[in-house]
C-alpha cells in the first residue's frame, strides 16, 4: 500500500504534517497535494534558498505547489 503525499500550502509552501488539511500559517489558503520539490530550512536568515522562497521561518517547503 502506498504512503498518502502529504499537502503543502498553496501561499507559503509549507508541507503540513500527515492528516493536517489546512496551513496554520494560512488559514485560508488552498492546499494541494500536488506539488514538487523538497527542501527543509533550517536558518532562514542565513539561506539563500529561503531568500529566493521568501520564507522567514524554518521549516519544510515544497519548491513548487500545484493549486488547480
Amino acid at each position: 500500500m502506498a504512503a498518502k503525499k502529504p499537502s503543502a500550502c498553496g501561499e507559503c509552501h509549507l508541507v503540513l504534517a500527515d492528516g493536517v488539511d489546512q496551513c496554520p500559517r494560512h488559514p485560508s489558503s488552498r492546499v494541494s497535494s500536488d506539488w514538487n520539490g523538497y527542501v527543509i530550512i533550517m536558518q532562514p536568515n542565513r539561506s539563500e534558498i529561503a531568500k529566493r522562497l521568501q520564507v522567514e521561518l524554518p521549516g519544510k517547503y515544497a519548491l513548487k505547489v500545484n493549486i488547480n
